[in-house]
């Protein structure tokens, strides 16, 4: 047997299962899944030796690689996915609620209808499923995602150039918070010159968090007392990179110092 990661949807993560034969990336598939048959797309084949490291499995079975009448039929449900998208789009605009819809997705059968949505907190979409379940005759799913899976759908690239963190590493990315940009001392920046496209902390704060923290522990904590030159003074500031810390004397005079001048 061979490991996979697939997707089922543009917004979700991919996952791993298992198939019998030789697949490739792009290949469609028709898997069983606790909910029922879907249809889900490769993403790449995981190599034996990294299976360790990948996310666990999920409880879905391979079923077939689809054939003919299953690519035709999920052909035809996309192009209605588009129409059910801007029917949903214009009932919340109706309504008011604070939401926004950026996605939709048939089922594999074609009897029911997800559709991804954003939202800041906790929304009450009773009546908009109600609606929506008379206008489109079908069951009805709302499903809210968050600012990055809507970023990973939509694809892109960031500042820097480069893809988009969430999309080039999927499921193996880590919350990221404030603290992240304060240890490596750019959170003064502001939010709008350290958050990417989702308009949330960009992904990238991660990857040299445990680095900065191992430099800090090499510096004395902002106010303590250190001496220098044999004469008493406070830490004010810090700067990781040049190993300067800034201090400030008995006579309130504030300079930046090596760390290694520091007693």
């Amino acid at each position: 047997m061979k490991k996979f990661f697939v997707k089922t949807n543009r917004w979700s993560n991919p996952f791993l299962i298992q198939a019998p034969q030789a697949l490739e990336r792009g290949d469609v598939l028709v898997i069983e899944t606790d909910s029922g048959v879907a249809s889900a797309i490769v993403e790449k084949e995981v190599a034996a030796a990294k299976e360790g490291n990948e996310e666990k499995s999920t409880t879905a079975k391979f079923v077939r690689k689809a054939n003919l009448v299953d690519l035709k039929n999920i052909r035809d449900f996309r192009r209605k996915e588009k129409e059910a998208l801007k029917i949903c789009q214009s009932e919340v605009k109706k309504t008011g609620l604070p939401m926004k819809i950026v996605d939709a997705n048939y089922s594999f059968d074609g009897g029911g209808i997800t559709f991804a949505f954003t939202s800041d907190g906790r929304v009450d979409f009773r009546d908009l499923v109600k609606n929506l379940s008379k206008k489109l005759q079908r069951s009805i799913r709302l499903h809210q995602i968050g600012a990055r899976d809507e970023s990973r759908q939509g694809g892109g690239f960031g500042i820097c150039g480069r893809e988009l963190c969430c999309v080039r590493f999927k499921n193996n990315l880590p919350s990221i918070t404030s603290e992240m940009a304060k240890v490596q001392q750019i959170a003064h920046r502001g939010s709008e010159r350290i958050s990417g496209v989702c308009g949330r902390l960009m992904c990238c704060l991660a990857f040299e968090e445990e680095q900065y923290r191992k430099l800090a522990e090499q510096f004395p904590k902002h106010g303590e007392k250190v001496k220098y030159k044999g004469k008493p003074a406070l830490v004010k500031d810090l700067n990781l990179m040049s190993g300067k810390v800034g201090i400030e004397l008995e006579d309130k005079t504030f300079t930046f110092v090596d760390k290694n001048e520091l007693e």
